[in-house]
């Protein structure tokens, strides 16, 4: 089975465990002749749904066969030794998973298409019972004080039950996976195997004949007693506008002004800007395309006595109409000056707010990691206190022109706090609900460094 194929029989089989069909799902990926490990993995725990443990047993062996790493794999044939009474072997299953995280407290699977988090203190909670099982009672304690250095706060109570029902010598319930939660394909991969027509049909735009509706290179002939009909202007010349154009290499969008285009396609120039972007239509949609990925084309009209007028490009028909000759009135083109050039388009009279989400995601940048200007000193500056009816009366012909800077490392920025938060480690950051923030630096995405009330620390 090809690639293509898996992935799709492989979504085919986690939308029906999404609609609660699991007996169909099992099915579906059962049917899969050479299953990765996260496929064997959803088989396993539709198996374990099912109660079938040693199909359970068998599927989830398969995965870790494919994958030695995948501690949730080992968790969950834990769990299914544990349910098999197989105590021992559990144990040795939970050990695998705890040393496949590798000292972290957790592994988010959410990137690999798993929309579940394992955590380091759940798999010594389930070793600890294990070991009770087993009358290791000392050994099940040794574990749940280990778990405590790994607890998260929303963790901390289930560890506690445990340590509580441990010093009675009591069992405590096991930490089950939500069987129920699958291992989903790349969504990026299953949208391309929708099937994509590029060229269209073609389709007649101006003839003599009213009743023509040919779509093929030799147009109906209109049928005449009295002599030929005299030509005359078919209406294509009149609603054509733009100049055509022949794309020479593919682009590939990274803004929604852009549009894709592939070598050979035709496109219509409605607007060439001074900074190397043309604005233009094809199959019916606008955006921004690079200028110089396109190639000038020469139009001619087969217009002959007796046959029907058709409009012809490259001996193509396939043309659409009416097309805009203009930017439309409702935006704006912004062209961006940063280490490269690029442009955007935006809606008239738009926030700074709506503007500096645009380009910090042009730039590939946050938003706080960058300032804009309205010339290349950076002595007009924009901000978020800046008048942006002065700014947009800067625009002629639709157009304006920015300056986009990043930031020094170490320059400051202030904020205003949205809601209040109460940290839970001592070098994160408390603060109240319309404290200022000064940033002083960006750690990742969602984390960042900076001071409130004069005291320096971490916050998210």
């Amino acid at each position: 089975m090809s690639f293509v194929d898996t992935l799709r029989q492989w979504d085919d089989g986690v939308t029906c465990a999404d609609k609660q069909d699991f007996s169909e799902a099992l099915r579906i990926l059962l049917a899969i002749p050479e299953p990765n490990s996260k496929i064997c993995f959803n088989i396993g725990c539709l198996h374990l749904l099912n109660q079938n443990l040693d199909d359970a047993e068998k599927a989830f062996d398969c995965s870790i066969g494919k994958d030695e790493h995948l501690a949730v794999a080992f968790f969950q044939r834990g769990i299914t030794f544990y349910k098999k009474m197989r105590y021992e072997e559990s144990i040795g299953d939970f050990q695998r998973a705890f040393k496949t995280l590798r000292g972290n407290n957790l592994i988010d699977y959410k990137a690999l298409g798993l929309r579940y988090i394992l955590y380091a203190c759940e798999v010594l909670h389930n070793m600890a019972l294990a070991e009770a099982q087993l009358g290791n009672w000392e050994k099940a304690e040794q574990n749940l004080r280990k778990a405590l250095d790994y607890k998260t706060e929303a963790k901390l109570s289930v560890i506690e039950k445990a340590q509580q029902a441990v010093l009675k010598e009591k069992l405590f319930k096991l930490v089950e996976f939500p069987s129920k939660m699958m291992f989903k394909p790349n969504k990026h991969y299953v949208a391309e195997l929708e099937k994509k027509d590029y060229l269209g049909k073609a389709k007649v735009v101006a003839s003599v004949n009213p009743q023509d509706d040919f779509s093929g290179f030799a147009p109906l002939q209109p049928q005449v007693e009295d002599g030929p009909l005299s030509p005359r202007e078919p209406e294509v010349l009149r609603a054509l506008e733009g100049e055509p154009h022949t794309v020479l290499f593919e682009f590939v969008p990274e803004t929604c002004d852009e549009l894709a285009v592939k070598p050979g396609n035709m496109v219509f120039v409605l607007q060439k800007g001074a900074d190397n972007w043309a604005y233009v239509i094809f199959n019916g949609r606008t955006g921004l395309v690079p200028y110089n990925y396109l190639e000038r084309q020469e139009i001619s009209l087969a217009l002959k006595q007796k046959k029907s007028v058709v409009f012809i490009i490259n001996a193509s028909l396939i043309i659409r109409f009416p097309f805009k000759s203009k930017v439309p009135d409702s935006l704006y083109i912004v062209k961006v000056h940063f280490t490269f050039t690029f442009a955007v388009s935006i809606p008239r009279e738009t926030s700074y707010e709506v503007l500096i989400r645009k380009i910090s995601k042009k730039v590939k940048l946050p938003s706080d990691n960058i300032s804009l200007s309205l010339d290349s000193s950076g002595q007009r500056a924009i901000d978020a206190n800046t008048d942006m009816e002065m700014v947009w009366s800067q625009v002629r012909a639709g157009r304006i022109t920015l300056w986009c800077n990043e930031k020094k490392e170490g320059e400051e920025t202030h904020k205003v706090a949205l809601h209040s938060y109460q940290s839970a480690n001592p070098e994160d950051l408390n603060f109240k609900e319309g404290d200022e923030i000064i940033v002083l630096a960006r750690i990742n995405q969602d984390w960042l460094e900076g001071r409130c009330n004069g005291i320096p620390v971490n916050g998210q």
